[in-house]
């Protein structure tokens, strides 16, 4: 069997944070809601059936949850720290695409919400894989 890419998502994590530039942003919070997709070889945990051989569902939720619970101005910031958390966490992690959404945005407006959406990658993979190709 060959693998070409593998990718594990979680769709509509729902958490209440403290982002925004108001003073009742700062106060009240607001519902956000992450989605993720991150790219992560599994074709060990295919073959394993080993929780160890992926990335843990509940352990990427826990960082994330962390990472929300720090009150900050802007949905970039926050996007911002949960790759760099993920990354950190999860050094095996080559990419990740985040998209945080403030559901109701304080905004005259009626919409689901305001998103920013990261498209990020994890340079100590790229470092390993230039460096692999380098010594062969």
């Amino acid at each position: 069997m060959l693998l070409t890419s593998s990718f594990i998502y979680i769709h509509h994590l729902k958490i209440h944070s403290y982002i925004g530039v108001s003073e009742q942003e700062k106060i009240v919070g607001n519902d956000y809601i992450v989605d993720l997709k991150i790219k992560r070889n599994i074709i060990k945990a295919i073959m394993s059936d080993d929780v160890e051989d992926t990335i843990n569902y509940a352990s990427v939720y826990e960082v994330i949850k962390k990472t929300m619970s720090y009150p900050c101005n802007l949905l970039e910031y926050a996007a911002g720290r949960i790759g760099e958390s993920l990354f950190e966490q999860f050094p095996q992690i080559e990419a990740i695409t985040i998209l945080l959404t403030k559901k109701n945005p304080p905004m005259e407006a009626d919409c689901y919400g305001a998103s920013v959406e990261l498209h990020l990658i994890n340079e100590k993979n790229i470092t390993k894989n230039i460096a692999f190709s380098k010594n062969r």
